[in-house]
């Protein structure tokens, strides 16, 4: 599975992903709004059918709702969740208005931001994550916003993906290229896989 596009000219962006049955338990969401861009993964709990209507439910509310802040976002998808067998999820929502993104997540959806700005200190940001399972228990959310310059690049994958990935990454691929890359080198292959890779790109002029 794979895919990739522009959203405006906010981001641009690739994914790459590996269903352990017909259908994977691991969703994608990059939906635009104006000025800005939502980006999420969401891991449907175990895998198969199952899994994949948990991931499906929650990603139907984040396009609906993608403008909204993200810890509404992760409750709101909390309540939709109830009656399946619940999700991780990490999501990041991009502001070309204030060059910034805010992220948050709950379980091990791993997201890093990787600065273009090889003299940026630090130049490798990490997700905090706080367990739970959204649709059963969901803690309470702190969502942290960062500043982004162009050429910044979220990477996000769910636990499909060994960690580590980001290692000998290059920043001159193409997000599509990057997101292939991984899946090929960090996919465990004893479950649903997803990697996006989202760059930023800034307002348009």
């Amino acid at each position: 599975m794979t895919g990739s596009s522009h959203e405006g000219l906010v981001l641009e962006w690739g994914s790459a992903g590996f269903a352990l049955e017909h259908e994977s338990g691991d969703v994608h969401v990059v939906a635009g709004f104006p000025h800005g861009a939502l980006v999420a993964v969401i891991d449907g709990l175990g895998h198969g059918s199952e899994a994949a209507a948990a991931a499906k439910a929650a990603a139907l509310v984040l396009e609906a709702h993608a403008c909204e802040p993200v810890a509404e976002l992760v409750q709101q998808c909390h309540e939709a969740l109830h009656n399946t067998r619940g999700a991780v999820m990490s999501l990041a929502s991009f502001d070309a208005q204030h060059s910034s993104m805010t992220w948050t997540g709950v379980g091990n959806v791993e997201a890093i931001l990787l600065r273009a700005d090889r003299a940026a200190n630090p130049a490798r940001e990490a997700i905090s994550q706080r367990g739970g399972v959204v649709g059963y228990q969901v803690p309470k959310l702190r969502a942290s916003c960062l500043s982004v310059s162009p050429g910044d690049t979220l990477i996000m994958a769910s636990d499909g993906i060994r960690s580590g990935f980001n290692a000998g990454l290059r920043l001159q691929a193409s997000p599509q290229e990057m997101a292939d890359a991984i899946l090929a080198e960090y996919a465990r292959g004893s479950d649903d896989a997803l990697v996006v890779v989202a760059r930023y790109l800034g307002a348009s002029s």
